[in-house]
């Protein structure tokens, strides 16, 4: 984006709209002088709009899915993609440079507001925890999304207060924060003090498949994914009851994964261009604009244009111009684009590079090619490069793939309509591989899933793998689901280099705690490097 300050937030609007408790007003601070909205709603159906609503739109406003929050810091900060800087625009100080480069810092904007993005949106779940007037099953919905919540921060930046309702403003150390979510998923799943899958029928929760809900499959997808970054947080590994927690969802949900008998219309096509498919069909189906009731997904943010704005990825990504590709109410920002190599670590002919990425020549609705009007090239045609001539000062305007995997409809307005997927099959499937393969210590019982994964990628089965060749399938398969800065934690490949970074600082593996908040709360010590 051009002169807009786009590095936040929805805390402002929550603000208006919620009341907190004092303990959470101090966690997010004074902002609404600081930081603009992007793109956030408060409104929403929010599965039917029952006692719950607030709830589920609490993750919404937490930066799930749009610029400046908590998908930013997590895809930003990987090998996945980058802002850059294009002349003028997308500087913002150099906070995506940084962010980048990982020499961020704690007066980073995207690191300030993604904290106060998950306190606001947990001080919106408990007031509906306290005021509701909320039924078993809906406070064992309501505890799941605060313990996920909770999980967000844990994991970005590791001893952090739990803002439980109860007024603490302690600092509590990584490992604590570890136990406390642990024991809000087990107590909403039915399970006492200990991970017994035996328990599940005391749950609350129930078993329908109702994607804009938590039930036990969604509740058990959380808990899968805390207990595989479980030596990570607390350096005790917990692979088995991941691998567990995982295999109940495969076997006994109602879910399958998206394949070739999936298929919804494609509501970006346009008719005077053949290679527009008539209907997105498999994996594109998962992230398409009418994806709500898309078989393999367990548990999804709702969005929606019109109620439930907050999904931006057309205006982070791509040109300018590409307005006209897709009929857009409003100009995007040509700000996100996909890095060569990770590109490069797709085969040809997987259906996953096809989905996750725009490239080469842009043509608009008529099927003419789209031109770059401020451009001064001989050629001002835009055509997406696979490289990227720098980071900055002078990134090239059409450098870089654009990311593609939440799919366009014609006539988007400024929020989108896909959904945001937190809980998949496919997803679930990899970490029941990984934890299966890591608690044995024998990546070859990874094969099975992972090649199932693949063949519906339409690319052909290994016959053996190492953890880095998992690293990177999961890498392609869960590309722009704001997973990859975990999992190259988990890997121990943070610290490595990659295109325009060189940093390796070890304590870098967590944030830093934001200035603004030390300042609010005596009781925060910043992590230890900063």
């Amino acid at each position: 984006m051009k002169t807009i300050n786009k590095y936040i937030l929805g805390i402002a609007l929550i603000g208006l709209a919620y009341s907190c408790t004092d303990l959470e007003e101090d966690l997010v601070g004074d902002l609404t002088s600081d930081f603009s909205v992007e793109g956030i709603s408060t409104g929403g159906s929010g599965g039917g709009g029952d006692a719950l609503t607030g709830v589920f739109n609490a993750v919404r406003n937490a930066g799930t899915a749009n610029h400046g929050g908590y998908f930013s810091v997590q895809s930003v900060s990987s090998d996945e993609m980058a802002v850059t800087q294009k002349g003028g625009d997308w500087y913002d100080g150099g906070v995506w440079l940084d962010m980048h480069r990982h020499t961020f810092t704690p007066a980073n904007g995207p690191v300030t507001g993604t904290w106060s993005q998950q306190y606001g949106s947990i001080g919106q779940v408990n007031n509906a925890i306290t005021n509701g007037g909320l039924d078993a099953n809906q406070m064992a919905q309501a505890k799941v999304v605060r313990a996920y919540l909770h999980w967000r921060l844990m994991d970005l930046y590791g001893n952090i207060v739990i803002a439980d309702g109860s007024g603490s403003s302690s600092q509590s150390s990584r490992s604590a924060v570890f136990s406390w979510i642990e024991g809000e998923l087990l107590s909403a799943l039915g399970m006492g003090s200990s991970f017994d899958i035996s328990k599940l029928s005391s749950s609350a929760l129930g078993t329908n498949d109702v994607k804009y809900r938590i039930n036990q499959y969604s509740a058990l997808g959380i808990l899968a994914k805390l207990y595989l970054n479980a030596e990570v947080y607390t350096g005790s590994n917990r692979y088995a009851d991941a691998a567990t927690a995982a295999g109940h969802i495969i076997d006994n949900g109602p879910y399958t994964l998206s394949d070739s008998s999936v298929s919804v219309p494609n509501l970006g096509k346009r008719p005077s261009v053949s290679t527009d498919p008539d209907n997105l069909v498999g994996y594109a189906a998962i992230f398409a604009s009418n994806n709500e009731n898309n078989p393999e997904i367990i548990w999804s943010v709702e969005y929606d244009e019109a109620t439930a704005g907050g999904m931006n990825f057309h205006h982070m990504t791509l040109h300018y111009a590409s307005q006209y590709t897709w009929n857009f109410e409003a100009q995007p920002w040509n700000g996100y684009v996909a890095l060569e190599e990770f590109v490069n670590s797709y085969e040809a002919g997987d259906a996953r590079k096809k989905a996750n990425f725009i490239s080469g020549p842009q043509l608009d609705y008529g099927g003419n090619a789209l031109v770059d009007l401020a451009s001064d090239s001989p050629t001002p045609e835009i055509v997406y490069s696979l490289s990227i001539n720098e980071l900055e000062p002078n990134g090239a305007r059409t450098g870089g793939y654009r990311l593609g995997k939440f799919s366009f409809k014609q006539f988007a307005r400024p929020d989108l309509d896909n959904d945001y997927p937190i809980v998949r099959l496919g997803d679930v499937h990899l970490v029941h591989a990984e934890a299966t393969a890591r608690a044995a210590g024998n990546w070859a019982l990874a094969l099975p899933e992972v090649n199932a994964i693949r063949a519906r990628a339409g690319v052909s089965a290994l016959s053996s793998i190492t953890a880095d060749q998992f690293l990177a399938e999961r890498g392609r398969e869960m590309f722009q689901e704001a997973s990859r800065r975990t999992d190259l934690i988990r890997f121990g490949k943070w610290g490595d280099s990659w295109w325009e970074k060189t940093n390796s600082d070890s304590y870098r593996t967590i944030f830093p705690i934001p200035t603004e908040q030390l300042t609010a709360n005596s009781n925060l010590q910043q992590n230890s490097g900063y």
